[in-house]
């Protein structure tokens, strides 16, 4: 399977949003209940700095993943501290896209010079969790019953990673 991973660019914002969508419509893996507009997704994408980018991950010239780097607090005392997000294609699930694409991540975060990345993932969602603990991340915190979609109450685990060199 040959992939490329890339900064994403405002073009990429229908697809980004086409996976994005397809889990607020059938996974807790997002907590937002009501689809992102095309308009707003691009919103979101002209507000992003490039200390916090978006990267998709190709197939074959076809966008089956996104990610990103957000700044985890406004505060500025949180600033070398970033939250990952990522997404990939339900088709690609289990073939080490979503890996490729956090590792990725990881790497542009250290070189933008992050210290910390935060991951917030709802606590049934374990190949999540998974992915993450291969990367080196370890919990930090269980929010237990805070979130609620489909009629159910979730849990929110908190995984960290640091950047720093010992």
């Amino acid at each position: 399977m040959d992939t490329c991973i890339r900064l994403a660019t405002e073009v990429d914002a229908e697809a980004i949003n086409d996976i994005y969508n397809y889990y607020v419509n059938r996974s807790t893996c997002t907590w937002h209940l009501s689809e992102e507009t095309l308009e707003g997704r691009k919103k979101w994408f002209r507000n992003r700095k490039t200390s916090h980018p978006v990267m998709i991950i190709e197939l074959d010239g076809k966008v089956i993943g996104w990610g990103s780097i957000s700044p985890y607090n406004s505060r500025e005392g949180w600033s070398k501290t970033v939250e990952d997000s990522i997404f990939i294609n339900h088709l690609y699930h289990g073939k080490g896209i979503g890996k490729q694409l956090l590792q990725a991540l990881l790497t542009r975060a250290e070189a933008l010079g992050h210290r910390s990345v935060i991951a917030r993932i709802s606590g049934e969602q374990t190949a999540s969790i998974k992915l993450h603990e291969s990367l080196g991340f370890k919990q930090a915190g269980l929010l237990k019953g805070v979130g609620q979609k489909f009629g159910q109450e979730l849990d929110c685990v908190y995984m960290l990673k640091s950047l720093r060199k010992p």
